[in-house]
């Protein structure tokens, strides 16, 4: 019963998810409302699907989540400060500098 509970909710979250984004509403509300969606779509697929918090000592389960959390965070972080880096360094170039830069460059490694 509990993970058809956790289906019935993902689904019916989704379907509200789909209907805000096709009704063709646009602005920042919309957004938000869509993340606080996926936010919470995301806690119901951890308590009924992942057991998160159910066990007599869910310790060890909340701190894995944590520390996968803060590793996903510094990956995405450091990709976007790295793409934030690259657009700041090589956008002010005209497409023919890019590549002379490249190709003079290459073979000078890290």
């Amino acid at each position: 019963m509990r993970y058809f509970t956790g289906f019935v909710l993902c689904l019916l979250l989704t379907a509200a998810a789909y209907v805000l984004v096709v009704g063709g509403s646009t602005g920042p509300i919309v957004l938000v409302t869509l993340g606080v969606l996926a936010l919470v779509q995301m806690l119901v697929q951890l308590v009924f699907f992942l057991h998160l918090g159910e066990e007599a000592s869910p310790r060890y389960k909340i701190v894995t989540f944590a520390l996968m959390a803060g590793v996903l965070f510094i990956i995405v972080a450091g990709s976007l400060w790295i793409m934030a880096n690259l657009d700041y360094n090589m956008m002010h170039m005209t497409p023919e500098e890019k590549d002379n830069y490249m190709i003079t460059n290459f073979d000078k490694g890290f």
